[in-house]
């Protein structure tokens, strides 16, 4: 299971995947900044929305570790298992990631260019410069 800091996390999204590394952002309203990472490396099983709100991070069920690993072939080092509220309302929505490693960041990271990052600021994979004219 993930533990993460104190902090209003209770937007989320996916802001990277690769095919190998997943980056889930999260933070109180996500247009501009997020302050905290959740970084899966080798994925190897991924089910869940692309945006959510208020995960509830649990340890797998028995069933969902012999799910990924019946996709898998064997049990991955990391299995992480949340929950959030279906959009549709009501029901509650099981979200799996299998992956090798997982890594808790914290920091404010832009979504949009700025030219003046304070000391331990960074910039969204995304963001790129605007285009000089």
């Amino acid at each position: 299971m993930i533990e993460l800091p104190e902090g209003s996390w209770w937007d989320w999204d996916a802001l990277h995947f690769d095919g190998s590394q997943l980056r889930l952002a999260a933070g109180h309203d996500l247009t501009y900044h997020h302050g905290l990472e959740v970084v899966f490396t080798d994925v190897a099983y991924l089910a869940c929305p692309t945006q959510f709100r208020d995960p509830r991070f649990r340890e797998p069920t028995l069933d969902e570790r012999a799910l990924v690993r019946r996709h898998v072939g064997e049990e991955p080092p990391v299995i992480v298992a949340f929950d959030v509220d279906a959009p549709a309302g009501g029901d509650l929505l099981t979200c799996l990631v299998a992956a090798g490693s997982v890594e808790v960041l914290l920091g404010l990271v832009y979504r949009y260019w700025r030219d003046d990052l304070a000391a331990g600021e960074r910039l969204a994979p995304h963001v790129r410069p605007p285009e000089q004219s």
